[in-house]
């Protein structure tokens, strides 16, 4: 079996193997997917993280024979950004990236020789999931710009920034939003909402196509245009600067127990 290792803070995975293709996602610094096809310039590969499937940049990645590291670290950057080094060159990781090697012990990645600065590590494995520790954690991200396919600090999409603040708390979300409505528990009623609930939005059609973690059973936090805050109520969000009803609410999840 072989493995492609993201070699670079961000790399998209795209749709097709194609620059102009959307992208779908993103690998992080360290992050690794099974390879399941290749082309000239690109690699599809199937995420080891949240299995999910989509084309690298062959340039981004390095491909090995084995999983580097501790891919199942619970260690992650904590801050906005952080430092490391690749090949002796100086780069700034996302806050959410999981750090695959202690701080300061150089990491071999095929050609690339990885070392972590680490001034501002997070312990997810004991990280309590509090109403203020989610809160504080989901507004590290607030007016971060929404990016479709987005999972970093640097842009993020809706179920990228829940799957990513789920994480700080060892808690393993799938990417789409649609796939994370099949985790969790139902909530029966909106004011039953906890913090930490996530809230699922449908379509004309139905489909799920957007989630925002709950604040309180009054607001939620979510990614639309930026990370930002809005009020919510049984029939969806409320912008809160223009009053607009920009998303209708499908259902309530409870993921970590009643906090």
């Amino acid at each position: 079996m072989q493995y492609a290792v993201c070699t670079v803070p961000v790399s998209p995975l795209r749709a097709t193997d194609s620059h102009r293709s959307e992208m779908v996602s993103q690998l992080l610094l360290g992050e690794c997917g099974q390879v399941l096809e290749e082309s000239k310039d690109f690699i599809k590969l199937r995420t080891v993280y949240d299995e999910y499937e989509g084309w690298a940049q062959r340039s981004q990645v390095e491909l090995l024979a084995a999983l580097p590291g501790d891919q199942e670290s619970k260690v992650l950057i904590g801050d906005y950004t952080d430092r490391v080094l690749i090949n002796g060159v100086e780069a700034h990781v996302p806050m959410g990236t999981a750090v695959i090697a202690p701080a300061g012990e150089e990491l071999q990645l095929g050609h690339y020789r990885i070392r972590y600065q680490l001034a501002s590590p997070w312990h997810a494995g004991t990280a309590v999931a509090s109403a203020d520790a989610i809160t504080a954690r989901a507004m590290r991200y607030m007016n971060v710009p929404y990016l479709w396919g987005g999972r970093s600090a640097f842009g993020i999409d809706c179920s990228g920034f829940t799957q990513s603040v789920f994480r700080f708390f060892n808690y393993k979300l799938l990417r789409d939003a649609y796939l994370q409505a099949t985790q969790g528990e139902a909530i029966g009623f909106l004011q039953e909402a906890v913090c930490g609930d996530l809230a699922f939005f449908d379509n004309d059609e139905g489909r799920i196509t957007h989630v925002g973690i709950m604040l309180n059973a009054e607001q939620v936090i979510h990614a639309s245009g930026k990370v930002r805050i809005d009020r919510i109520d049984n029939a969806g969000i409320v912008h809160t600067e223009t009053g607009m009803r920009t998303h209708k609410l499908r259902m309530v999840r409870r993921y970590f127990g009643k906090i």
